[in-house]
């Protein structure tokens, strides 16, 4: 590892579906900034979010501990409840822990961690932000709904400001900028959170739709086109982003991730697995990662299991920095195995998401996955596509992953009924029909 603190850039999409950029399957466009990235770093195959939906996902990243632990976490996603839950700003943070170490921290995009006046990046570690509080926002209006009533939710730090251009593109350009004004002699860590390619379904081109957009959540709206601009603007920017570190002779010691806070959604390409945000299929939490850092990891391909709230653990242990005792990560440190010191591991590791009452565990090549009142058992290594229940095939595995999960469960705050969740329901999405009474007679 080099001597010198490493600066850490973490780059965060918004429902970035697992095949989305070319080097991990997409075919209809090309991501050529981050196929860059994945060739001079490490390409991570089996890398997960904490959750099937956002704000969840963020609680579990930027704290390194299961997102329920978190009144907060429980949300599927944080919104009507964002001003009386949010990330408590006394608990220590990725941003906090480097903050405190002499790094210069900033969050530019995406919180989704509660409202003001409770909660907030200026409260939880960073020293600087720009961006939105909120879930989601138009690209060209930046805000949250639509009308002249609703209010921006763009903000520099605490106060609302206004600012001209697809969203995107600022993100990227106050980020170069940010860069620009680092010093060589004290190291940074910037959150790039995007919101794409989230809905609304606009691209860089399409500010006449966003004018005609009766609602963002619009069910009517986006295509396999539209999509691809959007993701491409997100490659273009995050190219942008690197270029500025190469320009700075700063890309050699800056860590650079990128990862999706879920699985993709309606547009998204996740093939070869099934499923999509909101669901515990691994289409809805199986997400590309990458991971670039010349100075301290050599390119490679990584079958590491890995999730979000490793990062905690994994940047601190590349900075040097211990976390704070009293709040133990539940991530892991993947360093060691990514610098070839230690050989890849299995993992345990658990989901629950209260739509449709599921639940999952990944253990070795298992996965338990419980959607209602079925139950299935899948080897995800060989079957990628969890066609083939081998709950009875192999009840030992079965009845093990589902006890596990049981007890793992215990530890955290239940589910209750005041809790809000999202789902894909048949009235939205045609592809999730089912009958009012299912049947499986053979024909």
């Amino acid at each position: 590892m080099t001597a010198k603190q490493p600066n850490i850039v973490f780059i965060l999409a918004d429902d970035l579906g697992w095949a989305d950029l070319s080097v991990y399957g997409q075919t209809a466009f090309t991501t050529p900034h981050l196929d860059q990235m994945a060739a001079e770093g490490v390409r991570f195959t089996q890398a997960y979010a904490n959750s099937a939906v956002c704000s969840a996902t963020r609680f579990a990243l930027i704290t390194g501990r299961y997102q329920y632990h978190f009144r907060g976490g429980l949300e599927e996603p944080l919104v009507r409840q964002a001003q009386r839950y949010g990330l408590p700003p006394e608990h220590p943070t990725l941003p906090s822990l480097l903050r405190d170490a002499g790094y210069n921290t900033a969050l530019i995009g995406k919180w989704h961690l509660g409202s003001l006046p409770s909660f907030g990046p200026l409260k939880s570690g960073y020293q600087r932000f720009f961006g939105n509080y909120g879930g989601a926002i138009d690209y060209f209006t930046h805000k949250p709904g639509v009308g002249e009533a609703v209010p921006r939710d763009l903000y520099e730090g605490e106060v609302p400001v206004e600012r001209v251009g697809y969203y995107t593109q600022l993100l990227a350009d106050d980020a170069s900028a940010w860069i620009g004004q680092q010093s060589s002699d004290k190291p940074f860590f910037l959150s790039l959170h995007f919101t794409a390619p989230h809905w609304p379904w606009v691209g860089p081109e399409d500010e006449e739709v966003s004018r005609n957009l009766k609602d963002l959540f619009h069910y009517d709206g986006g295509n396999l086109a539209t999509y691809a601009r959007m993701v491409r603007s997100l490659d273009k920017a995050v190219g942008q982003v690197l270029g500025q570190l190469k320009s700075q002779g700063l890309d050699e010691n800056t860590i650079v991730v990128f990862s999706s806070d879920n699985g993709g959604e309606r547009f998204a390409k996740t093939w070869p697995f099934t499923g999509q945000k909101t669901e515990l299929l691994e289409g809805g939490l199986r997400v590309p990662t990458l991971l670039r850092w010349p100075a301290g990891v050599r390119p490679q391909v990584s079958e590491q299991v890995s999730i979000s709230m490793d990062w905690l653990p994994t940047l601190l242990a590349a900075a040097g920095i211990q976390p704070h005792p009293d709040y133990v990560p539940d991530g892991e440190n993947i360093l060691p195995v990514l610098q070839g010191q230690a050989p890849v591991r299995e993992r345990s590791l658990f989901w629950r998401y209260k739509a449709q009452a599921q639940r999952a565990v990944r253990e070795g090549p298992y996965k338990y996955l419980k959607i209602n009142e079925h139950e299935f058992l899948f080897d995800v290594v060989s079957d990628t596509l969890e066609r083939a229940n081998l709950k009875d095939k192999l009840p030992e595995v079965f009845d093990r992953l589902r006890q596990k999960w049981e007890d793992w469960n215990a530890q955290f705050i239940p589910i209750t009924d005041e809790v809000f969740t999202h789902g894909v329901t048949p009235d939205i999405q045609a592809d999730r029909y089912q009958p009012e009474r299912a049947t499986r007679d053979k024909i």
